[in-house]
């Protein structure tokens, strides 16, 4: 299989903007990139997957949004041990605290997360980290 999954969840559009660029570097590296809204993705296909993306802003006290996309990690712990994970989002506050603690879940849970952290930005995305996410995109196209 040939393409990468990245699931992503967003309010302002800032880590949309974001998952649209990690499908970029997918492409870019020549391999097809599906990027699908956490409410539209399919468990299956991440199961099925050797490497994927997942991305989410930093919410109230620095966690993940809590609605959607917890559960939806919560319910890929169970099998993501030995799968490639990238992870990306933005801030608006803080020190990205919210992104060192979803790196250690998903290690914790047996994932290599690439580079061994995610991806994130201020706000919106600016050039350097639009790079940084297509980078992540190729690296995942590399993985599978």
């Amino acid at each position: 299989m040939s393409k990468v999954n990245i699931v992503f969840w967003s309010q302002s559009g800032n880590t949309e903007s974001m998952a649209n660029a990690v499908g970029a570097g997918v492409t870019e590296a020549g391999k097809e990139a599906n990027v699908v809204f956490v409410g539209d993705a399919s468990i299956d296909d991440l199961k099925n997957a050797k490497a994927f993306a997942l991305g989410c802003p930093a919410m109230g006290a620095e966690v993940l949004e809590e609605a959607e996309m917890e559960p939806f990690v919560a319910s890929l712990e169970g099998f993501v041990s030995g799968k490639t994970i990238g992870l990306f989002g933005s801030y608006g506050w803080g020190d990205g605290q919210w992104m060192r603690d979803w790196v250690d879940r998903m290690t914790a849970a047996g994932a290599t997360v690439v580079n061994g952290e995610g991806v994130m930005c201020q706000e919106a995305p600016d050039g350097a980290a639009e790079e940084a996410c297509k980078d992540l995109g190729k690296a995942l196209a590399a993985a599978i």
